[in-house]
């Protein structure tokens, strides 16, 4: 049975087009271009960190943040960035007696953000908190160190195959993919995405009903 859902954070929770969009302004370069790249670089299965070499090779993401920062332009994001369906889907989970957690590749300040906004769960936890970063399997590892349940009884929730699917079910874990967001739109054809999911959803508001029905299922 499932008994613990846990979400990725980008794509899954969090809407990234102002993030993404603020990095266009940063670089000096027009929004609508750099997401162009971005979805290229992203079809062809590289890094998504790719982008920024195009337009400035060299590029370092951690230092870049830190200037951003000094100069008063930190990377943010807040409610609005939430998508519409992710504070009633993780109540409901909770309420049917779901242990609910966030983990995701995010940075320690990007982790802050999420406690602050209260959203309805049991856990969050960042990559810079654990000090492993997906696609590495030692980051579902930890995440089943700090679940109440085994492996095979926690759903891992995200918009990729690479980064979140394939990993989290190497370490034993269900998964749920969602399309949504540039990865879950350019990888949704892939043979895998319909091969290596538990189940696949559109929305979070899909979920709850979802798990209801294979908790049913395994009774």
């Amino acid at each position: 049975m499932i008994r613990a859902v846990v979400f990725d954070v980008g794509e899954c929770l969090v809407d990234e087009s102002t993030e993404y969009g603020t990095w266009a302004d940063w670089l000096g370069v027009p929004r609508h271009t750099f997401s162009a790249m971005f979805g290229a670089i992203i079809a062809r299965g590289l890094d998504y960190r790719e982008t920024f070499q195009v337009f400035q090779p060299g590029f370092d993401l951690a230092e870049q943040r830190q200037k951003r920062a000094e100069a008063g332009q930190p990377e943010t994001f807040g409610e609005a960035d939430l998508y519409s369906d992710v504070r009633p889907s993780l109540a409901k989970l909770r309420k049917q007696g779901l242990w609910v957690g966030i983990a995701g590749n995010q940075t320690v300040r990007a982790g802050g953000i999420l406690r602050s906004l209260d959203l309805p769960n049991d856990m969050i936890a960042t990559s810079d908190d654990w000090g492993v970063s997906k696609p590495d399997q030692g980051f579902f590892r930890r995440l089943v160190q700090e679940a109440p349940c085994a492996a095979d009884e926690i759903l891992y929730v995200g918009d990729r195959l690479d980064n979140d699917v394939m990993p989290a079910a190497a370490v034993g874990l269900p998964t749920a993919l969602i399309r949504r967001g540039p990865w879950g739109t350019i990888q949704q054809g892939d043979p895998d995405a319909d091969r290596i999911p538990t189940m696949r959803i559109d929305t979070l508001s899909e979920l709850p009903g979802r798990v209801a029905d294979f908790n049913a299922e395994v009774r």
